[in-house]
């Protein structure tokens, strides 16, 4: 018997650009990856995109005589399918690009830049492809990494990969014509990295994120929170992006909301599932002393500020305990579950029972029916 050991190393490298009026024909970003002369783009848009942008994204690569082909893709979380995959990489095959400088362009939230770039992950065993996020969700979280995929058999995210974009472009003016509760939706993910990675970033949200979500994040004090939000994930994400190490900061929210969502996709957002993973693990951080009183009482008073409508009865304490054990086989055997030590601090636990999640839901449940007070 003979071994030969193949070794090959490669740096993962992309971009995350801020600009604006993207979609303006002297904004050079859009096509500031890839060839320009006698090239062409795939374009898969949001068709809530396309209802308030398509004309002028149709004009710009008009205007610099691109040939664009256009896929609308109907977006939402019911949408993240095989059927929507294959339907995709269908119209894709249809319209040959090359393998290296025409990248794909993906327009519209997570669920549409997840799904397109497991179609570019795929597609000849990998094309480039662009990412243009256009809901708050999108743009302080589903975009800023490297994962990709689609819902399979019941599943969250079963199938996918990791393929890194060639780059992110951020324009927070494409959140204005955002629906208000999709905005709340991508506050959730802010106020998750807030709470276990950065304090200042929490006390920035109680001081403005109230007006920023009125705003739609287009106002002056957005500014800070949205820069704050993306450094932060950036720097966590950076060092894990193939997630070699399962113990991840911005897991947190991540472990009782995938059961939650999985049973109520039809009327519960990602974010909002998040939301309440949070709430519970808070509640489950202060009965073990991780979180005072006052820090619980904080996180749930921003909640409350920031104008939350959230629903009890999804809250089955066995749904959440299966989560958590599906969660565990998803980190290699060991729960992993971050959980907040004090307000911007973080601790990750392998011995969740039962019984606290219970309490935790018994208490919340509390809380939610008498009309938010504060604990």
């Amino acid at each position: 018997m003979s071994t030969r050991k193949i070794t090959y190393q490669y740096t993962i490298e992309y971009e995350v650009v801020s600009t604006s009026n993207l979609f303006h024909p002297q904004n050079w970003a859009l096509l500031s990856v890839g060839k320009i002369e006698d090239a062409r783009r795939f374009v898969v848009v949001d068709a809530r995109v396309e209802k308030h942008h398509g004309a002028a994204i149709r004009a710009y690569f008009e205007h610099h005589h691109v040939d664009a082909r256009f896929a609308v893709f109907p977006g939402g979380e019911e949408n993240k399918t095989l059927d929507h995959y294959l339907a995709l990489a269908h119209e894709l095959d249809l319209f040959p690009i090359h393998r290296r400088d025409e990248p794909i362009i993906a327009i519209g939230g997570g669920v549409l830049t997840d799904l397109v770039g497991f179609v570019a992950a795929s597609h000849r065993r990998g094309v480039p492809y662009i990412k243009v996020p256009t809901t708050l969700m999108g743009y302080v979280d589903a975009s800023i990494g490297i994962k990709t995929g689609f819902n399979f058999n019941g599943n969250k995210n079963r199938l996918g990969a990791f393929h890194a974009p060639q780059t992110v472009l951020l324009d927070k003016t494409l959140l204005k014509t955002l629906p208000r509760r999709h905005i709340l939706n991508g506050v959730c993910e802010i106020i998750k990295l807030a709470v276990v990675c950065d304090a200042e970033l929490f006390n920035l949200l109680e001081a403005h994120g109230a007006r920023c979500v009125v705003s739609h994040f287009q106002d002056g004090e957005s500014d800070a929170i949205l820069d704050r939000a993306i450094t932060g994930m950036i720097k966590e994400l950076e060092p894990n992006l193939l997630e070699t190490e399962l113990a991840r900061k911005v897991d947190f929210g991540h472990t009782f909301s995938y059961g939650l969502e999985t049973r109520h996709e039809a009327n519960l957002l990602h974010g909002e599932a998040v939301l309440l993973d949070i709430l519970l693990s808070a509640l489950i951080a202060r009965g073990r002393g991780l979180l005072t009183d006052d820090e619980t009482r904080r996180i749930f008073r921003l909640t409350h500020e920031m104008g939350f409508a959230l629903s009890a009865p999804v809250l089955d304490p066995s749904l959440l305990w299966s989560s958590l054990i599906e969660r565990t086989y998803h980190r290699n055997g060991l729960q992993r579950v971050p959980m907040p030590r004090g307000i911007g601090g973080c601790i990750f636990l392998n011995d969740i029972h039962q019984a606290e999640i219970e309490s935790a839901v018994k208490i919340l449940e509390e809380w939610m029916t008498k009309e938010y007070e504060i604990l």
